[in-house]
Parts: C-alpha cells; sequence; structure tokens
C-alpha cells in the first residue's frame, strides 16, 4: 500500500542529498553509501542540503513508491547519529516527530516497560 506505517523499517541517509534525484538515482545511493538492499520494504529518508525537502523512496512488491515533502517555511531537523555508520535505523516516534515539526532536543521520552521480541 502507499502508506508507511510503525511495521515500515526506516533507515536515514547520514549525508544531504540533490533532490533532483529520482528513483533511479536515490536507488543508487541506497545501495552504495547506506549499504541496504532497496527492494527489502524498508523506507529510506533523504533530505535535502538546506533540509526544505524531504524524500523517502520504498519498495512496494511490484514497483517503488517516492514521496517528496517539501515545507515552504521552516527547516527538518534531523537526529543525532553516529558519522561513522552506513545508515542509520530511524525510529518512527522520531521519524514522526520530524515530520511534524517538533523539536528532537526539547522532547524527553518518560521510562516505559520495553519487551524485545
Amino acid at each position: 500500500m502507499f502508506a508507511l506505517t510503525e511495521s515500515t523499517p526506516l533507515y536515514l541517509c547520514r549525508q544531504a542529498v540533490d533532490m533532483r534525484k529520482g528513483i533511479d538515482g536515490l536507488y543508487r545511493l541506497v545501495r552504495t553509501e547506506l549499504q541496504q538492499h532497496p527492494l527489502s520494504g524498508s523506507a529510506f529518508v533523504f533530505f535535502s542540503k538546506n533540509r526544505q525537502s524531504v524524500k523517502i523512496l520504498r519498495w512496494d512488491g511490484d514497483g517503488f513508491l517516492l514521496y517528496h515533502k517539501r515545507l515552504e517555511r521552516g527547516t527538518f531537523e534531523t537526529p543525532r547519529f553516529d558519522a561513522a555508520s552506513g545508515a542509520y535505523r530511524l525510529p518512527w516516534k522520531t521519524f514522526s516527530l520530524i515530520m511534524e515539526g517538533i523539536s528532537l532536543r526539547s522532547v524527553r521520552y518518560r521510562k516505559r516497560l520495553n519487551i524485545a521480541i
């Protein structure tokens, strides 16, 4: 389907991306920079240099979906991550906060029980 859900694994590209790139260009970045398999069903998130645009690439089973959002005013905030890692696994909650425009630095998560399955 077209929707992104909590069950969709998200990976963030750690470098700024030229937003003129289409599906083929982003596919190559997933393979080379993120060192991930584009057909895995994961969603791959790319931000522009000025962080006013985001593109999300996802394989839908029989073709690629490319989501693109451009802000008319303001910028997206990107999370802090280890620059040495090739890909950053982006938690759904963090992704949701970024898309809603909520500052990641001011958000505090309260302690909750977390059972790993």
